[in-house]
């Protein structure tokens, strides 16, 4: 038995949003829970997908003592203020000196927070730690799949294990995944692991990394085939977070193995993979006006989604955005339903009208503002609800949301939830909080990337990525990168990137 030391820090970093991360967004509780403590993360993370849930569970069914220091996360955004930054560094760095004596240290992460004050948040940390540590403790940390795994995160711990699944289903098995990886370390003190770190030169939109169709499901699976081989511990594919202006944005591969031969030889087979199926990480993407036409066409006997992937708040956008609800309108639609769109204000006046009243609203457009303004229109307040509810989509699994007044809105035959916190919309509970049910709509309009895609695929006839306006730009070859590493491709296939002059 060993005693491990467990946190958590998690953000995910757009730095072309609006909306920059504070204190106060780590502490208050969203989709995730909020800042968690000491014995508490033994009560509030166990049945969550959540990877320092999975650890906690494989820990303890290992033997070891587990020492509970914190753990938060806030919603993806702009840059991690400075002060945010630092009163979690210091907490963290505190609670582990007044935690020892401990044998290892387990740090739950997403690896792509910018800062500030920081490009590289999560390689920032972990230097912190190490250096605190010294060079003998063990120090593994999972990764979300999105990471943009930099040099200094690689180099400064034993073990980095990311998720292999997009939508995210996996985050707790990670998290056992991870707690395995270390019981192994500590067995053996005397063979630390030999790794490998490759960065691949070319920078993936999100809706190609989705693992339940090619080419990243054929990636992923020769990740398997590969920690099978003799002498290989741990391989980890992290496709990165385009849409962070930051020198070692992008894929990368990392592996461990009993010996340098065998962590090289992993890594090298896996980066010669992916790289042979460059081209097809492209994925072709509709207008709002093509896709409505083409869901109102239809004759489908299930609903047909229209992914929303520009206004994706899981990707640190806005999820204010009115194009694609203002095609729905336009084009007539019938049947149709949009969510969830945030809009505090328009919440809290559906709430002061009350159910069943008809109110003018102007809806949406208040936080992106850039050529997509707010719908006006008058709409019937079909639904109230308080924002309180459990998911049970596989993503979200366990969650228990604080999403704020709701409200179910009708223009006609288009319906849109509303709400006054943000959560991309990837778990059917959040519809059928206010009374809508899914499956029996015409048309779904999700405002989410990928992770809607394992609640909502078994009710889909059929599933169409829309490019409306949005913060979260899916094409990285149409941002304005600044500080990527020159030469590094800005799509698949695509020219590359040449630093602006100054």
């Amino acid at each position: 038995m060993s005693r491990i030391a467990i946190a958590g820090f998690l953000h995910e970093t757009n730095t072309f949003a609006p909306q920059k991360a504070t204190w106060d967004d780590f502490v208050r509780a969203e989709s995730f829970p909020g800042l968690t403590v000491g014995e508490e993360l033994f009560t509030v993370m166990p049945g969550k997908n959540i990877a320092i849930s999975g650890f906690i569970g494989e820990a303890r069914s290992q033997g070891h003592e587990l020492l509970p220091l914190s753990w938060c996360c806030a919603i993806p955004s702009a840059h991690v203020a400075e002060d945010a930054f630092e009163t979690y560094s210091e907490m963290l760095l505190t609670a582990l000196t007044e935690a020892a004596p401990f044998d290892a240290v387990y740090l739950d992460l997403h690896g792509a927070m910018v800062c500030e004050h920081l490009e590289d948040g999560e390689g920032e940390l972990i230097a912190r730690v190490r250096a605190q540590l010294g060079d003998d403790v063990p120090l593994v940390v999972s990764l979300d799949l999105h990471s943009n795994t930099t040099p200094q995160m690689f180099e400064n711990c034993d073990g980095l294990i990311a998720y292999r699944t997009y939508p995210h289903v996996d985050m707790a098995d990670t998290g056992a995944r991870a707690a395995r990886y270390l019981d192994a370390m500590l067995a053996t003190p005397e063979q630390p692991p030999a790794k490998a770190h490759r960065a691949l030169p070319f920078l993936m939109p999100l809706t190609g990394q989705c693992t339940m169709v090619e080419p990243t499901l054929g990636a992923y699976a020769t990740l398997a085939a590969l920690e099978e081989e003799p002498g290989v511990r741990s391989v980890s594919f992290t496709p990165g977070f385009p849409p962070a202006d930051i020198w070692h944005c992008g894929p990368v591969v990392v592996a461990y193995g009993d010996d340098q031969e065998a962590a090289d030889g992993a890594a090298d087979a896996l980066y010669d993979a992916i790289l042979a199926k460059e081209v097809e990480f492209q994925v072709e993407r509709l207008s709002p006006r093509k896709a409505v036409g083409q869901a109102i066409a239809s004759n489908a006997h299930k609903p047909y989604v229209l992914a929303d992937v520009q206004d994706n708040c899981g990707a640190g956008a806005t999820s204010d955005t009115t194009g694609l609800l203002r095609s729905l309108i336009e084009q007539g639609a019938d049947g149709a339903v949009l969510g969830v769109l945030v809009d505090g204000a328009t919440a809290a006046q559906a709430h002061a009208a009350g159910q069943g009243a008809v109110v003018d609203v102007s809806l949406g457009g208040k936080v992106y503002t850039d050529g997509d303004p707010p719908y006006e229109g008058r709409f019937e307040v079909v639904a109230l609800g308080n924002g309180q509810f459990t998911c049970t989509g596989p993503f979200y699994k366990g969650m228990t949301p604080n999403l704020g007044p709701m409200a179910l809105l009708r223009h006609g035959g288009v319906s849109v939830v509303v709400s006054t916190h943000r959560m991309q919309a990837a778990d059917k509970e959040m519809f059928r909080h206010l009374g809508c049910e899914p499956a029996e709509q015409k048309i779904l309009g999700l405002k989410s990337s990928v992770h809607f895609r394992a609640d909502f695929t078994d009710i889909a006839e059929q599933i169409l990525v829309v490019e409306a306006p949005g913060a979260s730009i899916d094409r990285p070859e149409s941002l304005p990168y600044k500080n990527l590493r020159p030469g590094v491709r800005v799509c698949p296939k695509g020219p590359e990137f040449v630093a602006p002059e100054q």
